[in-house]
C-alpha cells in the first residue's frame, strides 16, 4: 500500500489531503473501514461525513462509505483540520457579520484580529469571538453550540471577508471547494511602484525563508516550497504606488505579500517584506513627510480581502460577498490620489532605488 499525506500546515487553507493506493492483494472492505484503519486520529463518522460531501474519491470518482475497496484502487480524501478544544475560550469581541445561517457564517474581519489561537496569541482571536457569538444564538433544546470550523485564514493585519463552517458537514464541503479551487477570492492591495502592463500572473514556489523562519520566501526554480499562483490587475495608478486586485489560485502563507515583494512591488507599509520604507519617489522632505503620514494612517500592510464567492454547502447556491476598503486603506488611497493629481511628472526617479535592487 502506498500512502501520501499532503498537509496544508504551510498554507492559509486549513485542510489535509491523503492519497492511498490499495495493495494488489487487498481484500474487499468497506471504504470507510479501509480509511479508518489507515488514518490516525480520524473517526469513522468524520470519514463518512467527508464521503457524503463528495470528499472521498476512488479512482477520481466520488464514492459512498459502503463502497468496497478493490486491489489497486487509488483513494483520496480531503478533511478539514479539527479545532483543538483546549484552546477554545469564548470572548466577547465585536464581529461584523455579513451572512449567517445554520451552516455557515461570513464575517468581515478587522485588521489586528488574529484568526486562530496559537503561539503568542492564545486569546483575543476570531475563534474566541465566534465561540462567544455562537453561544448567544438561540438554539433548539438539546442541540450543541456550533463550533467554528476554519478552512482558510487571513493574516492578523489583513482585513476582509472570511467564511467559517458551523457544522462538520459544512466544514467538510467548504474544505473541498478550497482544495478544488472552486471558491473565488479577490484582494485589494496597495503596492509600491508602477507596472508596465495592466495585468499579469505571478508563479513561484513559496516556503519558509531559510534565513528568517518568521517570513516566507519565493523559490523561483521550484526546488523548494509549494506551488503558488497569484493573478493581478491594476485598479488605479498613482505613479509611486499602485492599487491592484489580486486573485488567488492557491493560498500559501503570506502569498500576495511575498509574491509582490519578489516582483519588486512590496505592499505599502508591509514591515515583514520591506514595504515600510520609501521605495519610489523624490528625495524632497515634503514627500518623505507625506509618505510617513500615510504610514501612520495605515499602520499595517495595505491588504484587504475584498470579495469571496463559494457554493453554499447545503443548498448549492452560489454566494458572493464584498467588503469595501476599510477606513485606513481608503484614507491612504485618497491621499495618494490627491497628491499625484496635483503634481505633474517631475523628478520622481531621483529618490532611493527600487525595492530589491
Amino acid at each position: 500500500m502506498e500512502e501520501t499525506t499532503l498537509p496544508a500546515s504551510e498554507e492559509q487553507e486549513l485542510y489535509e489531503h491523503h492519497r492511498i493506493t490499495a495493495d494488489p492483494r487487498q481484500a474487499l472492505i468497506r471504504l470507510d473501514k479501509f480509511l479508518f484503519d489507515r488514518l490516525p486520529n480520524t473517526s469513522r463518522n468524520r470519514i463518512q461525513v467527508a464521503a457524503r460531501a463528495g470528499n472521498v474519491r476512488v479512482n477520481d470518482a466520488p464514492e459512498k462509505p459502503s463502497y468496497k475497496v478493490k486491489p489497486g484502487d487509488v483513494i483520496s480524501i480531503v478533511l478539514p483540520y479539527p479545532v483543538r478544544e483546549v484552546e477554545l475560550v469564548p470572548e466577547n469581541i465585536p464581529l461584523k457579520v455579513l451572512f449567517e445561517d445554520d451552516h455557515v457564517i461570513v464575517i468581515d474581519k478587522q485588521a489586528g484580529l488574529v484568526v486562530h489561537p496559537g503561539h503568542g496569541n492564545w486569546t483575543g482571536t476570531l475563534v474566541n469571538a465566534l465561540l462567544f457569538h455562537f453561544g448567544q444564538l438561540p438554539s433548539a433544546p438539546g442541540q450543541p453550540t456550533p463550533r467554528p470550523g476554519l478552512v482558510h485564514r487571513l493574516d492578523k493585519d489583513t482585513s476582509g471577508v472570511m467564511v467559517v463552517g458551523k457544522t462538520e458537514e459544512a466544514l467538510t464541503h467548504l474544505a473541498r471547494q478550497f482544495f478544488d479551487r472552486t471558491s473565488d477570492r479577490r484582494y485589494a492591495a496597495l503596492v509600491w511602484g508602477d507596472f508596465e502592463v495592466d495585468e499579469g500572473t505571478i508563479e513561484g514556489h513559496i516556503g519558509r525563508s531559510p534565513r528568517d523562519r518568521t517570513v516566507q520566501h519565493v523559490f523561483a526554480e521550484g526546488e523548494q516550497g509549494k506551488p503558488a499562483i497569484t493573478h493581478w490587475r491594476v485598479l488605479e495608478r498613482f505613479r509611486y504606488v499602485t492599487l491592484v486586485e489580486c486573485k488567488l489560485e492557491t493560498g500559501r502563507t503570506h502569498q500576495i505579500r511575498v509574491h509582490m515583494a519578489w516582483q519588486r512591488h512590496p505592499l505599502f507599509n508591509d514591515a515583514d517584506y520591506g514595504g515600510d520604507r520609501i521605495l519610489k519617489g523624490t528625495v524632497f522632505t515634503k514627500y518623505r513627510q507625506f509618505v510617513e503620514n500615510c504610514f501612520e494612517l495605515c499602520p499595517r500592510q495595505a491588504l484587504h480581502a475584498r470579495t469571496l464567492a463559494f457554493d453554499h454547502p447545503v443548498t448549492g447556491e452560489r454566494l458572493s460577498f464584498e467588503s469595501p476598503l476599510p477606513a485606513d486603506m481608503t484614507a491612504v488611497v485618497e491621499r495618494w490620489r490627491t497628491y499625484t493629481a496635483a503634481r505633474p511628472l517631475e523628478e520622481e526617479d531621483t529618490g532611493p532605488p527600487e525595492a530589491g535592487s
